[in-house]
């Protein structure tokens, strides 16, 4: 699959609207009662990038993005504005934000992972697109140094200690950090009215979360 490692215009995501979807499978029987399946393990993001869009200058911007990935082809970084960091988005990443994993002494490779949780569930999110410099790392929960102790992979959001400090059996290793959503266009056409945007309708800029 193709990706280019770049983030859509920051400025115009902060007006867009959407957020995660799920397909949950739903039999209702005889009784009435339901039957209910999760067809997929992970939940899908859904956004439409035309929300904030405020001005020519930010159309000709999209534009111009939309031509360098060539429609629907490459996929590319989007910040979801109510949810790019470990933690809530008006705090500051710790490193003791999200466990990433428990210490056997030997390996060395842990992926970075945002739970989402309440007292009756939890799902956890791998994060697959960290933004760089970002990310803090704790053993049991003393902050680590990078590139000194680990190093961070922003493709892949694997995160690989130095042989000095491979979590010992049992130690707990956390993370804080920014991400992005890897997505794509959802459409391989831009149809947008320039009479109807100068009036103030919206256009459709659709994307969608794609697994990197």
């Amino acid at each position: 699959m193709s990706f280019h490692d770049v983030r859509f215009p920051t400025a115009i995501s902060l007006g867009s609207e959407g957020g995660p979807e799920r397909r949950t499978e739903i039999v209702v029987l005889g009784s009435g009662r339901e039957e209910r399946n999760a067809r997929w393990a992970d939940s899908r993001r859904r956004y439409n990038a035309g929300y904030g869009v405020k001005s020519l200058d930010d159309l000709h911007a999209v534009i111009a993005f939309f031509e360098a990935r060539f429609g629907r082809l490459s996929g590319f970084r989007w910040r979801d504005p109510a949810d790019w960091k470990s933690c809530a988005p008006e705090a500051v990443p710790a490193p003791t934000d999200c466990e990433i994993g428990i210490g056997d002494a030997a390996t060395d490779t842990f992926q970075l992972i945002k739970p989402y949780r309440d007292t009756a569930g939890a799902w956890p999110r791998t994060i697959t697109k960290p933004v760089a410099g970002s990310v803090r790392i704790a053993v049991d929960g003393g902050e680590l140094i990078a590139p000194a102790d680990f190093d961070v992979d922003h493709t892949t959001g694997l995160v690989t200690f130095a042989s000095h400090a491979v979590p010992a059996i049992g130690a707990i290793v956390t993370a804080g950090f920014l991400f992005d959503v890897p997505v794509r266009f959802d459409t391989d056409a831009l149809e947008i009215n320039l009479s109807g945007f100068r009036s103030g309708s919206i256009p459709s800029i659709p994307l969608v979360e794609v697994r990197a």
